[in-house]
């Protein structure tokens, strides 16, 4: 497997208010989820605990689906498993002004850890980089679905989107986690489907509070891999500490969702973000020069 991803990073920005063309970006269980997020990275239960160790719980975001035999709450029927409301766990995408395919900076949703300068990931060479984005698209290739890299081809506007994905031949080691070992792991169940009634809605409405965060960060991280069980010391232990994240992250979320006009919009130079992001103490990104 190999990937140009200079200039790029489509996995990392819902770039479809570039396009015209009907594209739908990843989907990684069959049903519709509620929000409307694009390429929202699932963490894993250990992943979520480090991201709120390391005190960006701010960073973290969940994800519910449609089904129309789930459970009801705020006039939506949710997946559940044994009535209980599952969810996975993301990074955030707050608006970003950023230039992807050589493109006019635009506001876009993207991935909050993503230079918009650089288009590299801050946290690439940390312990904090998810799995899911170290091994893509080999999931993908393995189970033969179509890439990020190919609809980038297809579908980018203007010449700069070339050829990215440059050999297709998975890496042994990417193997989805998929079926009921995905439980407890990277698909977790609400315990209590009534301490959701009004966040469902906000999740819809893309306007969650902390607090709501906290409530589903808390139980991915008190949750049992390969089970729905819930250990409730680990609950309150980590419901304490995301309630708690003030990081850069957070800070940038709020300074960019402020200034941005509407996504989709001309933005200004990406190189704002200096007041925005590394300002605020973001890890530096190595610019492209220094990658083999």
């Amino acid at each position: 497997m190999k990937v140009d991803c200079e200039g790029c990073a489509g996995c990392c920005i819902d770039w479809r208010p570039l396009t015209d063309a009907d594209v739908d970006q990843e989907r990684r269980v069959d049903r519709q989820p509620l929000d409307g997020t694009g390429n929202l990275v699932p963490l894993t239960r250990d992943e979520v605990r480090a991201f709120v160790d390391r005190g960006h719980a701010d960073a973290l975001t969940p994800r519910l689906f449609a089904d129309e035999d789930g459970v009801k709450i705020d006039g939506h029927r949710v997946a559940a498993v044994d009535g209980r409301p599952v969810f996975y766990v993301g990074l955030r995408k707050p608006p970003k002004p950023v230039a992807p395919f050589e493109s006019e900076a635009t506001w876009l949703s993207t991935c909050v850890f993503l230079d918009p300068v650089t288009l590299q990931c801050r946290i690439h060479d940390d312990e904090l980089y998810p799995d899911t984005c170290g091994a893509y698209p080999g999931e993908n290739l393995t189970l033969d679905v179509e890439t990020e890299c190919e609809r980038v081809e297809s579908h980018a506007p203007g010449q700069a989107a070339g050829d990215r994905l440059l050999d297709d031949d998975p890496p042994e080691d990417a193997t989805p986690l998929l079926g009921p070992g995905a439980l407890g792991t990277k698909l977790f169940a609400h315990p209590e489907p009534d301490r959701l009634a009004g966040r469902v809605e906000r999740l819809v409405a893309d306007e969650l509070t902390a607090a709501d965060r906290a409530e589903f960060v808390a139980v991915a991280a008190a949750s049992a891999p390969g089970t729905g069980a819930i250990s409730d010391d680990w609950y309150d232990r980590y419901e304490d500490r995301a309630r708690e994240a003030d990081s850069w992250v957070g800070q940038a979320i709020e300074a960019w969702t402020a200034r941005a006009d509407g996504v989709g919009d001309p933005a200004p130079p990406p190189d704002c973000a200096a007041e925005i992001e590394d300002a605020e103490g973001a890890p530096p990104t190595p610019g492209w020069d220094a990658v083999d």
